[in-house]
């Protein structure tokens, strides 16, 4: 079976946009209203975060609706139960995005099954290391074809992107700074010659570029330089701050897509 991702990245070449979210926030059981409004609005895929107690590469922003989502009650048990009916609502491809922790407590194999049973198709799991990844686990994610996402910094050498670009089965998240999550992206010099240089290396896999989108300008920089862009912390300040947050998400979009002014 072809992997949705694939066929996403097969289909489409640029300006592609991937939102982040956090299962469980604002409202328990918002996670699949707020991804199947994103897919009418236009986006073309997602990432739902599952929270983590201790989110060490989020921002504030992040942070905050991971324990918020923890105080509603949401867990990995929940969530596969929340996604059950997600397929017959949304059809764009869906990453799950988290800490290791909770995957070894739920068990990788079991997590690997059960999230390509509710309709995943990758995972981005930041604080799984590469040499684990490739000895112990990497065949429950081939094995039921889901695609685990792997991230390169500006401090990531040659032969280890080399080496990422190889161990990748649908695309690379490039951060566009080694900080924690919800910093505005500010393209100087030597992120310029960051993104130029994994550009001029010709890899084999697409890339994204995410940490500090959110709004259209750095959206269109980021598609310069990369095949699309994701924006997580101003769509996650959006839901906190809207209490009619499914009905601004069209306008949202529209602005990170279009530059179209709008009250978001």
């Amino acid at each position: 079976m072809t992997n949705r991702l694939n066929q996403l990245f097969s289909a489409k070449k640029e300006n592609l946009l991937s939102i982040y979210y956090t299962a469980g926030f604002p409202g328990l059981n918002s996670t699949v209203d707020i991804a199947e409004a994103l897919e009418k609005a236009g986006v073309d895929f997602l990432e739902i975060g599952f929270p983590y107690s201790d989110p060490v590469a989020d921002g504030p922003t992040i942070q905050h609706s991971s324990q918020t989502a923890l105080d509603n009650g949401m867990n990995l048990n929940l969530l596969f139960e929340q996604l059950k009916d997600l397929r017959r609502r949304v059809t764009i491809p869906i990453l799950l995005m988290g800490y290791f922790n909770p995957v070894v407590q739920f068990g990788v194999e079991k997590f690997c099954i059960k999230a390509v049973e509710v309709g995943a198709d990758g995972v981005i799991i930041p604080d799984l290391p590469m040499y684990e990844y490739e000895s112990l686990y990497k065949n429950h994610f081939i094995d039921n074809n889901l695609s685990n996402i792997f991230l390169v910094t500006p401090v990531t050498s040659e032969d280890r992107i080399r080496k990422i670009d190889a161990l990748s089965q649908s695309f690379i998240y490039l951060l566009s700074s080694s900080s924690i999550t919800g910093k505005n992206l500010e393209v100087s010099d030597t992120v310029e010659l960051y993104f130029e240089r994994i550009k001029n290396m010709h890899l084999k896999n697409p890339a994204v570029i995410g940490f500090g989108i959110s709004g259209h300008a750095a959206f269109t920089k980021a598609c310069k330089y990369a095949n699309g862009a994701i924006v997580g912390s101003a769509f996650v300040k959006m839901l906190a701050r809207e209490k009619d947050y499914l009905d601004k998400i069209p306008a949202f979009i529209d602005q990170i897509k279009n530059g179209v002014a709008a009250t978001v």
